[in-house]
């Protein structure tokens, strides 16, 4: 604790230095587009970056700030501070349903820096701890991160071939938000570079919530609860039915057993070989911290419903590999990404629900260079989506909402007739980047067509009806093609 004070001592002293050149620092990112879409959906070709980040994403902004408070000479082993601030969201005006409110973005990080502070090569870090190894781009996905939930103390010692990350603190806010819960988090990470070729990495966090005694946002569970009635939200209804008079002796909640969700990533990075830019592999799995509680209504009564036992048991694996190859210099690059994820929620086997399903993807995009500035983009993406309890999708505008086996049941627990989303996506068109080559090169201005087919019946996010009635005043139709045309900027600064 002493070195936080210290750290302290020397951000408020350094603040009252005189200035130096270049003090402030600014960079950030955005992405923007208008994609009129004329098939009724929401200018997304499909529902989420399973298919390629590329016209499945919306308009975004983030600027990130920085503040030298004390500056080191370069090459040398002097104290230095630093203060780092990102605002972030997804939002702009005219291009999305948020209009551009501020109300859509946030100040996602805000930490300070201090390096060579009691040790040499270790840099301090108070505030928010995010580290990751890297991305993948074309899903614009981080699965080796570690600390994106945490406010807390961090030491990195840093050298030529080696980093390593030691961090503690706590991610009860970031979880549980208004419903405050106090979750300790410590873990870390660690890099090795062996040569130009070839990384190495791994780390991980264990977090833990304590039960307290009179705190209702902690660990607790009502009683005596079936699973059944819970996926149902039928608890209070099977309690008044079976305890008829009784509603003010619904059960009170009882203290369970701490949470202790975790996480562990690995990474492998190699290239630098022949046409070979750079390949990252990435492996995360992980538990979820249990949910808290929920409200039912029944014959005029509230009901809260505690649940940390019925959804401690849900657990996440996700591996992503990216590929960027320079097949013929100035002329033609490529990037090829997979990625591939299993959820599972123990406790649940009657529901199919994203908590119990494995998907797998795999995009190639390929950009070619007619000019240094004006280029042809290409891609394509295949997907599978399997629920791992029965049928989550509906095959057509008028399948059935629920199910037994496949076969229609009003009190059924399945959604449709599909267990199975298979999704194909295709986007082509011209890119203009100023900076030259590089699929990543930004700034971009692309205009560009894409199309989207799915077995799942409207399977982007829309405005249409999903009610069978009879009186439906917006009666539905068969949609497995999606078709749009984007005109987009993205770029960083």
């Amino acid at each position: 604790m002493r070195s936080v004070f210290v750290l302290g001592w020397l951000l408020a002293s350094a603040a009252l230095a005189q200035a130096q050149g270049d003090r402030v620092s600014a960079g950030g990112y955005f992405r923007i587009s208008a994609r009129p879409d004329w098939q009724g959906g929401n200018g997304r070709l499909g529902f989420w970056n399973l298919y390629g980040r590329l016209m499945n994403e919306g308009s975004y902004a983030a600027l990130e700030l920085k503040l030298d408070l004390l500056q080191a000479a370069p090459e040398s082993n002097d104290l230095w501070a630093s203060v780092h601030a990102r605002v972030e969201g997804g939002s702009v005006g005219a291009a999305d349903p948020g209009n551009g409110s501020l109300v859509n973005f946030r100040l996602s990080q805000l930490y300070a820096r201090a390096g060579n502070l009691l040790l040499d090569k270790v840099t301090w870090q108070v505030g928010t701890l995010v580290y990751f190894f890297g991305d993948l781009g074309l899903y614009d996905l981080r699965p080796a991160t570690v600390f994106d939930d945490t406010m807390g103390l961090s030491a990195r010692y840093q050298s030529k071939n080696v980093d390593v990350l030691i961090g503690v603190g706590d991610s009860g806010f970031f979880n549980r938000g208004l419903q405050y819960s106090p979750m300790l988090t410590a873990g870390g990470a660690v890099r090795v570079r062996l040569g130009d070729h070839v990384e190495l990495g791994g780390g991980g966090q264990l977090a833990y919530e304590a039960s307290i005694d009179g705190d209702r946002y902690t660990p607790h569970q009502t009683p005596n609860v079936a699973y059944e009635d819970f996926l149902r939200r039928e608890v209070a209804q099977r309690y008044v039915q079976d305890n008829p008079g009784q509603e003010l002796l619904f059960p009170k909640p009882a203290a369970a057993s701490a949470a202790v969700p975790f996480r562990v990533v690995g990474y492998l990075g190699f290239g630098k070989l022949g046409p070979l830019r750079w390949n990252n592999f990435f492996v995360r799995y992980g538990r979820l911290a249990p949910e808290q509680s929920y409200v039912e209504s029944y014959q005029g009564r509230d009901y809260t419903i505690y649940t940390a036992d019925l959804t401690r048991d849900r657990y996440q694996l996700q591996l992503g590999n990216e590929m960027q190859l320079k097949l013929v210099p100035d002329r033609l690059d490529a990037v090829w990404g997979v990625v591939y994820g299993r959820d599972t929620d123990f406790a649940n086997t009657l529901k199919p629900t994203d908590a119990n399903r494995t998907y797998v993807s795999t995009v190639l995009r390929a950009q070619v260079y007619l000019t240094r500035t004006f280029h042809l983009l290409f891609e394509g993406s295949l997907a599978q989506e399997r629920s791992s309890l029965g049928n989550a999708y509906r095959a057509h505008y008028d399948s059935i909402f629920q199910s037994t086996g496949g076969i229609s049941d009003s009190r059924g627990l399945e959604f449709g007739d599909l267990s199975v989303r298979n999704t194909v996506q295709m986007k082509a068109g011209v890119v203009l980047n100023p900076t030259g080559f590089g699929v990543y090169a930004r700034p971009s201005l692309r205009l560009l067509y894409g199309v989207q087919h799915s077995n799942q019946q409207a399977a982007f996010g829309n405005g249409f009806s999903d009610s069978l009635s009879q009186f439906n005043q917006f009666p539905g139709s068969e949609v497995h093609w999606h078709h749009l045309i984007s005109l987009e900027a993205e770029g960083w600064f």
